[in-house]
């Protein structure tokens, strides 16, 4: 007798259901019938191997330790991926060799030409510049907004190609230079004077005003004639010269709260962005000039 119900019973008894042979085993009155495996498992089994072996002469198979079997077809996916490298590349510098001779004019004229710049541009921004500014340009604390058009140093793509190449203090010899001094820190203004002109500065741009600040602001007009017009100019529109930003506008690098105006005005700010012309080419300079200049204006 075998386990759990199991015994033995002859090998080759026929079911009487089926007619077919069993295999000799039983489980509780249950015999377990001869079945031999399909023969399409060995024709697919067959087929199968002789792909296998013709895939090994045919193509590279083998390690040899230094070497590998190159296979009768000499077939190489490194150069299959070397000529369609080569072949983008001449693809793309048809177009690109416009670019470098086109003026910034000619090239957003031609929509044909900007799509390629724009489809490739936005690569080159996500890669280089979304860290700071975000992937759609749109900035964030510290860092402008490309996309609502309020340009520090001037919007025109000379002057955002001139921006890009050498930063903004940056280690570049030529780089931009702007530093807006620390008016509380470094005793330049009282306290209550910088409360003036946080009040005053805020109310340019049609900020909800703070508790008082209604009082502040008439005082806050004359610190900020007195300290901060050389820069922003009389009517705070800023100054591309300098890269002195739009005062009126309700673009905040920093923030437009009341805390965020006091601690720019207390501290001082100095804005840093590198310098990309030991990085990147002029092309490619040109690329990322006309997608930032063509970005659609942010909308609030």
């Amino acid at each position: 007798m075998t386990s759990h119900g199991a015994r033995a019973v002859e090998l080759g008894n026929r079911d009487p259901v089926t007619g077919r042979t069993t295999t000799g085993h039983e489980w509780n009155g249950i015999e377990e019938l001869e079945t031999p495996i399909p023969r399409v498992v060995f024709f697919f089994l067959a087929a199968t191997i002789l792909f296998a072996v013709l895939c090994w002469v045919l193509y590279p198979t083998w390690p040899l330790g230094w070497t590998y079997t190159k296979g009768l077809l000499g077939f190489d996916q490194r150069n299959v991926v070397t000529e369609q490298v080569a072949a983008a590349d001449a693809e793309r510098s048809v177009w690109t060799a416009k670019v470098e001779q086109m003026s910034y004019a000619d090239i957003e004229a031609d929509p044909q030409l900007m799509h390629l710049v724009k489809e490739t541009g936005r690569t080159l921004f996500q890669d280089n510049c979304a860290a700071c500014h975000g992937m759609e340009a749109t900035g964030g604390p510290g860092f402008p907004n490309l996309a609502a058009k309020s340009w520090l140093w001037g919007g025109e793509p000379e002057a955002i190609e001139e921006t890009i190449r050498v930063g903004i203090n940056s280690t570049s010899e030529d780089t931009r230079v702007s530093q807006m001094p620390a008016f509380g820190r470094d005793g330049m203004l009282q306290a209550d004077q910088i409360l003036n002109v946080v009040a005053y500065v805020r109310s340019l741009s049609g900020a909800a005003p703070a508790a008082g600040d209604a009082d502040r602001t008439v005082a806050g007009k004359e610190v900020f004639e007195a300290n901060c017009s050389a820069c922003h100019g009389e009517d705070a529109k800023g100054s591309h010269d300098v890269g002195a930003p739009d005062l009126t506008d309700a673009n905040w690098i920093y923030g437009g709260s009341q805390q965020a105006v006091y601690t720019s005005v207390y501290s001082g700010r100095q804005g840093h962005m590198p310098h990309w012309d030991a990085r990147l080419s002029p092309l490619t300079v040109k690329l990322l000039t006309l997608y930032v200049h063509t970005l659609p204006e942010a909308r609030k």
